[in-house]
């Protein structure tokens, strides 16, 4: 049953994108991520823009994470100060994120833009989750102790001044941190149409140092008003945002995100990240072979010249 979707100008399977939007919900919701960094890249397959595509996908993100806030919620694993704060810093970083979009898509360059974000982001961190996951799943075989964790916190980050106390997570550090992360997740939001919870999850655990238990959950709020607000500002500044794509996307999401994080408790934290990490390469990989592969139209290179 296809569908015509107006503001990317496609015919589309129906059925089709709502089990994507379940597929990436329940990842979304198992992971801790917003999920876009994997549907955006699907549905450019399926051969819708990749402007619209990004601008739809912020509304299906937000959704699906709400959806899983509220699973997490229910088991007191999300810290809502330091979601605040990082939501705080994800706003400023939507506006500037929506802003820089709206720049290279007059210039054309917005498609190529997402294409080599996708490749270099994804790829570095992907492959670094891979690394370290398959050393925590082959030392937990062979019977050897986990490596001891160096919590020695760093002093440029510690030393910072306008600290505050984060009680859920046991922290007392600075709030310039968690408001710069914010920021950049906000800007990846605006320009990969992600909720950039690939990124956020491990620099709250690396570098901010917060309890396993209580990052996914807060990792998820963050995402929830990023991501809704750039769904706002791509639909008022950009008008890329198909509300109809938005819609079949979310009536899967919802529904996949509680499934979702019900499944995570049944897995070792190392074998979820193994899994995530292979996922991420792979979307990197494909969406940076689009930048090397002829298109099967010729004329479909000029299609980003006019934004």
């Amino acid at each position: 049953m296809d569908i015509y979707l107006p503001i990317a100008e496609v015919s589309v399977n129906a059925p089709l994108l709502v089990a994507l939007g379940l597929f990436v919900g329940f990842i979304s919701g198992m992971f801790g991520i917003g999920g876009g960094f994997l549907m955006t890249p699907m549905l450019v397959f399926l051969g819708i823009p990749p402007a619209v595509a990004v601008a739809s996908m912020s509304n299906h993100v937000a959704a699906s994470s709400m959806s899983s806030v509220i699973a997490y919620g229910r088991r007191r694993a999300v810290d809502l100060r330091m979601g605040g704060v990082l939501a705080a810093g994800g706003v400023v970083g939507a506006f500037a994120g929506v802003e820089l979009f709206r720049w290279l898509r007059l210039l054309g360059q917005a498609d190529l833009v997402v294409a080599v974000s996708y490749l270099l982001f994804l790829g570095v961190i992907g492959g670094l989750m891979l690394t370290e996951s398959l050393g925590a799943i082959l030392r937990r075989r062979r019977g050897e102790p986990p490596p001891p964790r160096r919590d020695r916190r760093p002093v440029w980050l510690y030393g910072l001044p306008l600290k505050m106390r984060f009680p859920r997570s046991r922290l007392y550090i600075s709030v310039i941190p968690p408001l710069a992360l914010g920021a950049f997740v906000g800007v990846l939001s605006a320009i990969m149409g992600v909720g950039g919870g690939f990124i956020l999850v491990p620099a709250m655990v690396y570098l901010l140092r917060m309890p396993a238990g209580v990052v996914v959950g807060t990792s998820l709020l963050q995402i929830i008003v990023t991501t809704a607000l750039t769904g706002v500002l791509q639909a008022g500044r950009n008008q890329t945002v198909d509300v109809v794509l938005a819609m079949l996307l979310l009536a899967g999401g919802i529904v996949g995100a509680q499934y979702g994080a019900r499944a995570s408790q049944r897995f070792r934290a190392e074998e979820l990240r193994a899994v995530l990490a292979l996922i991420v390469l792979l979307v990197g990989l494909r969406m940076g072979l689009g930048l090397f592969i002829t298109p099967d139209e010729p004329f479909m290179l000029m299609t980003g010249m006019h934004g």
